[in-house]
């Protein structure tokens, strides 16, 4: 395996579907106030195409103060609060208002930390399987928040950036997937294909045995 390389502006520089299947094997790193390294490969993602895909924050070219980081340049780190006390972390594209969410991570360095700041809300011991299969659980095992990691340039950031150690994901094994939590409200935008992910990873947050069958036939 080759030393990692980190991603520049120009690897990022692509529009959201492509970005969200170019990140698939990836490295998300995570450098702490500590020192701390934590490292994630990349195994799920979801594109949110902005425009007239209903089930975007910028649908229909909203902007607003929140969704500002999806009008940045690409590589540009938007991480938003769901629920009123998770955070989920995209990564703008070169498209105004589009976005790649990262979905789930298999977890590589630092897992016992990882496991240590999981733990603050889940009592009790976690499977790796189970760290960062899911867009919150990723930002909690990661350390990743709005006050820390909003509007971040990962190309330059010296707290989060992404890296291709040249573990590639070829085609076949990717499946592509409607997205997830997805109201029936946005129409024919919630059963479209926009979610990918690593077909034989045990840290996929939810697995779609139909797309997964296709791919064999």
């Amino acid at each position: 395996m080759k030393s990692p390389r980190r991603l520049s502006k120009a690897d990022l520089n692509l529009p959201c579907k492509e970005m969200a299947i170019f990140l698939l094997g990836k490295l998300l790193v995570r450098k702490l106030e500590s020192g701390s390294v934590l490292k994630g490969r990349i195994v799920e993602t979801e594109s949110y195409l902005g425009g007239e895909d209903k089930a975007s924050n910028t649908y229909n070219g909203r902007q607003t103060a929140a969704n500002e980081p999806l009008y940045l340049p690409a590589g540009t780190a938007f991480v938003y609060m769901t629920y009123g006390m998770y955070f989920c972390f995209n990564i703008s594209s070169t498209e105004p208002g589009a976005g790649v969410l990262l979905r789930a991570l298999e977890p590589l360095q630092g897992v016992e930390l990882m496991k240590k700041l999981r733990t603050k809300k889940n009592k009790g011991s976690l499977k790796d399987t189970d760290l960062c299969n899911g867009p919150s659980k990723l930002c909690m095992a990661m350390n990743i928040s709005k006050d820390k990691c909003n509007k971040l340039d990962i190309t330059e950031s010296e707290s989060l950036w992404l890296e291709d150690d040249g573990e590639a994901v070829e085609k076949p094994q990717i499946v592509s997937s409607s997205r997830i939590g997805i109201n029936s409200s946005a129409g024919e935008w919630a059963k479209t294909p926009l979610r990918f992910y690593v077909v034989s990873s045990p840290h996929v947050s939810k697995r779609d045995k139909k797309a997964e069958d296709a791919l064999t036939t």
